[in-house]
């Protein structure tokens, strides 16, 4: 999303053609109006990105939200994902699956596999998760080698013990090292 601030100055006619020297009143103001449009800037860049399906076929859950927290995403620390949805069968096998997918110009520049049931092991709703639950979380480790400042095409895959896929999503994140 491009954002542009447009600022409107009034010009008063004075009798003096020059314009008179700068104070600290119009330096502040004008530092004032850059932080503002910095301020706007960075949370403009912190809006969670949209994700949309990438499943190909039927999945095991219809999901009505997906999201990230933090973003941008942190290389080298912790990122949950909420899944919203409804669950057509109970997610559970020793071989579920999550996997995550990073391209950048058509080039995969990241990937990550875990054991779902793994993942959810310590969380309110372990394997198997039954059909009943409607909204899971899951956290992993951004691996430190997530590429930091670019627009990265992910795609979040998690596999059901049966081999059916659970979901599949897929949104332009990028990734950034925090303090």
């Amino acid at each position: 999303m491009n954002l542009a601030i447009l600022l409107y100055l009034k010009l008063e006619p004075t009798s003096n053609l020059t314009p008179p020297p700068p104070t600290s009143k119009t330096i502040n103001m004008k530092f004032s109006a850059a932080a503002a449009t910095l301020a706007v800037a960075a949370v403009v860049s912190a809006q969670q990105p949209t994700w949309t399906s990438c499943a190909t076929g039927a999945t095991d859950m219809a999901v009505t939200s997906f999201s990230v927290a933090p973003y941008p995403l942190c290389v080298g620390k912790p990122v949950c994902a909420t899944i919203g949805g409804t669950l057509s069968s109970p997610i559970s096998g020793t071989t579920a699956g999550l996997s995550i997918i990073g391209k950048y110009l058509n080039r995969v520049v990241y990937t990550d596999s875990k054991n779902l049931c793994e993942i959810l092991a310590n969380t309110e709703h372990p394997c198997p998760v039954d059909t009943t639950v409607t909204s899971v979380v899951a956290c992993i480790d951004v691996k430190p080698t997530a590429p930091v400042g670019i627009p990265v095409q992910l795609e979040v895959k998690a596999t059901n013990g049966n081999g059916n896929v659970i979901f599949c999503q897929k949104a332009t994140v990028t990734a950034q090292n925090c303090p």
